[in-house]
């Protein structure tokens, strides 16, 4: 991600449901309410009134991920329901970092956390309408925390926390229970989170907080805060966090989070993993991640069920996923790479770039000029075993460099057919594949 708003004309593509109730009804469908303080009173409010509302990202790393996405959407879908949205980046709380599940974060330097602010900040600012009666705001929470003394920190606000009740949260008991434990400095997280609601209650009449249901005990820290500060009931939805109709955890590929910057993670593996959506998961990632409704979704859960074989499901919802994050064009190059690689398009029409992400998880090998002779690169690359395996290959006419055929023992690479002058994609068979790479020395 580039930094730039997702564009205009995406924005004004997203609508949501008019055949819900309410946007709290639609919520609810779309599986988006885990947890919530008063539902009723919730749901009254989101259909009377226009509530200034804020989730709250902190930067503990270089970018957002899905698990944030899911905030970011429904932080759009409120938006469009005509709430007014406070993006609050954590310019004061990431220097401290949220407990997490099993041992205490690494703390950043002021520095990092101050380059990460500011690209946390684009990333959010790309999917809210920033015009208009409901237009988006941005917040840091260094603005008000910095200028906070310890004494005033412990008098003001110190003093309405009990820490019998801030131990009972869920992650602090984990922690409390473990052998790592837990540093005052993790365990005053809570308190942190909870002067954000106060504060942005006071200076901008925020009333509802949103954030994952991981969060929950740091989100009733602010409704609790501010009724005792305020005496001003206000609310807090925990959406669910999102797993795989399996049990495992969702938004995660080799191990690694799906972060929405492309260079932390390609706009083709960003594609990819979409695309590897069990079928049993179509339905609920649409209701999640795109604006469809449920007639639309309706409609597509019946293709995966009577033609899972065609994937519409899951080719549907890594362009419209891919195309919200990293824009139309960044998604039809990464089609194109797709078809391209498996012999339905031209691999010499691809950017660097996308050939690069897109060969990523074949094997590679890296050649000198002089060992082009295909006996050479297919033994190099692991396509053959051996060199005499290799000659039976090229003998039966089973290689192919950059989807043409090549046939004889003595066929070799020329330089003209080297993509962007250095790379070759090869062929064995039908499936094994493989990228040679030319490198002087």
């Amino acid at each position: 991600m580039n930094g730039e708003r997702v564009s205009t004309s995406i924005l004004e593509t997203q609508h949501n449901d008019d055949s819900f109730e309410n946007i709290w009804q639609e919520l609810k469908w779309r599986g988006l309410v885990h947890v919530s303080t008063d539902e009723a009173a919730l749901e009254k409010a989101l259909s009377e009134e226009s509530v200034n509302f804020y989730i709250g990202y902190d930067p503990t790393a270089a970018s957002l991920h899905l698990g944030h996405l899911v905030q970011l959407l429904t932080m759009r879908r409120l938006q469009l329901a005509g709430h007014n949205p406070f993006g609050l980046v954590g310019g004061a709380t990431g220097l401290i970092g949220d407990p997490r599940q099993t041992s205490e974060r690494v703390l950043n330097s002021r520095d990092v956390v101050e380059g990460w602010v500011e690209k946390l900040r684009g990333q959010i600012e790309r999917f809210l309408d920033f015009k208009g009666d409901h237009a988006a705001q941005m917040v840091n929470n260094l603005e008000w925390t910095s200028e906070l003394s310890a004494i005033d920190f412990l008098r003001e606000i110190g003093k309405n926390f009990r820490v019998g009740t801030m131990v009972k949260k869920e992650i602090v008991a984990k922690r409390l229970n473990s052998d790592e434990g837990i540093s005052y400095t993790e365990f005053s997280y809570q308190i942190l989170q909870g002067n954000d609601y106060l504060e942005l209650n006071r200076r901008y009449g925020v009333t509802m907080q949103c954030g994952g249901s991981d969060q929950w005990g740091n989100l009733t820290s602010g409704t609790e805060l501010v009724r005792k500060v305020e005496g001003a009931h206000v609310h807090a939805l925990g959406t669910p966090l999102i797993t795989n109709s399996d049990g495992t955890k969702f938004g995660k590929s080799e191990g690694n989070a799906i972060w929405l910057d492309p260079q932390m993670c390609t706009p083709y593996a960003f594609y990819q993993f979409w695309l590897n959506t069990a079928d049993a998961d179509v339905a609920d990632r649409f209701k999640v991640f795109t604006f469809k409704t449920r007639d639309e979704i309706a409609e597509i859960q019946k293709s995966v069920e009577e033609e899972p074989y065609k994937r519409l499901g899951q080719k549907t919802l890594a362009y419209e996923v891919t195309a919200l994050v990293h824009g139309v064009e960044a998604t039809e190059k990464v089609i194109a790479a797709s078809e391209a690689l498996f012999g339905k398009g031209q691999l010499a029409d691809l950017d660097e770039d996308t050939l690069v992400a897109a060969t990523a998880e074949l094997p590679h090998a890296v050649v000198t000029p002089d060992q082009l002779d295909m006996i050479t690169v297919l033994t190099e690359t692991g396509l053959s075993e051996s060199k005499s395996a290799a000659r039976r290959t090229l003998k039966e006419g089973g290689a192919s460099v950059n989807n043409v055929k090549v046939q004889g023992e003595d066929s070799a690479i020329a330089a003209p057919e080297l993509l962007h002058g250095k790379y070759a994609v090869v062929r064995r068979g039908k499936k094994n594949m493989a990228v040679v790479e030319v490198r002087n020395s």
